[in-house]
């Protein structure tokens, strides 16, 4: 069901309760611009430590974050991995994201596990595949993709040394009530077990968002096209709360600035209190997902991260 004048205000007013009097992490987010993105070069990367060393001197380094829900959508047993499509198509969305400690002056959290999450072209998440993304989509099963029912586009990154991860995957498509987003989780303590990550706390559950003008034009292009209705802009979404990068929008560069089907890169840098845990309850929502979608693990023949992809991104993030 699209949005009635009422819904609108209804989120409009849970939007505020998000900002006013939304449950706070312990030790919370705090997002930032990540000014040296997608350095692969050593001096490139130096670059980047010196980059990430100098926002401990910026003020929204330490600015806390609401927590905000995880939505119905999320399955654990995750992969490690970098490239988490598994064949989905849509417009190719590499993001590097840095992980530092918002308590100590922003030095990066090395071995810090970050866990996204999102819906494919159509507004499908694996897994919940029978749930209707609104308005008038083909059927996910359509889109000729190889990938598992369970784990497509959904991963782990462990951070490098200075604090980075990388994902490639897609532009996320939308579905309603939602504007586009991808979830987010970031774990300490734990370690890599059986292709998963396994262990440890979680210390933020947050969403990232997308600016409004891209993702109009990225939603005008194949397969995003497909998928015809009312899309919710940020400014009407139930989460995002209108804080910029504060509130987990992302610093988005075009790979090609005629053509954005060549893909975009998106970047921010995480400020996390490694103390704090998370218990993913926070402000907001994100629909309901059907009654007869799965939970827990995916199941054991889920197919896996290639040995050297794994110890690639596990140790470099490259």
């Amino acid at each position: 069901m699209f949005m009635t004048g009422n819904h609108k205000d209804n989120l409009t007013r849970r939007r505020a309760l998000a900002v006013t009097g939304g449950t706070v992490a312990a030790g919370g987010l705090a997002v930032a611009g990540y000014q040296s993105a997608f350095a692969d070069t050593t001096a490139e990367a130096e670059t980047t430590a010196a980059s990430a060393s100098a926002t401990s001197t910026s003020s929204s380094c330490m600015t806390l974050m609401t927590s905000v829900t995880e939505g119905p959508y999320y399955l654990d047993g995750a992969l490690v991995r970098k490239d988490i499509t598994e064949g989905k198509s849509g417009v190719p969305l590499t993001l590097r994201l840095t992980v530092v400690d918002a308590t100590d002056g922003c030095t990066p959290v090395s071995g810090a596990a970050v866990e996204i999450w999102h819906c494919d072209a159509w507004g499908y998440y694996s897994g919940y595949t029978t749930a209707n993304p609104g308005g008038s989509a083909p059927a996910e099963s359509e889109d000729g993709s190889t990938a598992d029912d369970n784990t497509y586009l959904r991963g782990y990154q462990i951070a490098n040394a200075n604090g980075v991860v990388k994902f490639e995957t897609i532009f996320p498509g939308w579905y309603t009530p939602r504007t586009c987003h991808i979830h987010v989780r970031v774990h300490t303590g734990g370690e890599k077990a059986d292709g998963t990550y396994e262990g440890g706390k979680v210390n933020y559950t947050g969403q990232f968002f997308f600016d409004d003008d891209i993702a109009a034009e990225i939603f005008t292009l194949e397969p995003y096209s497909k998928h015809s209705g009312s899309y919710t802009k940020l400014a009407d979404d139930m989460v995002y709360d209108g804080g910029g990068a504060s509130s987990g929008l992302l610093t988005l560069k075009a790979v090609h600035k005629a053509d954005p089907s060549k893909g975009y890169k998106g970047f921010l840098t995480l400020g996390v209190d490694p103390d704090a845990e998370s218990t993913g309850a926070g402000s907001g929502g994100g629909g309901t997902p059907p009654g007869d979608a799965p939970t827990g693990a995916p199941p054991s023949d889920a197919p896996s991260a290639t040995t050297s992809e794994s110890a690639t991104s596990s140790t470099t993030a490259s």
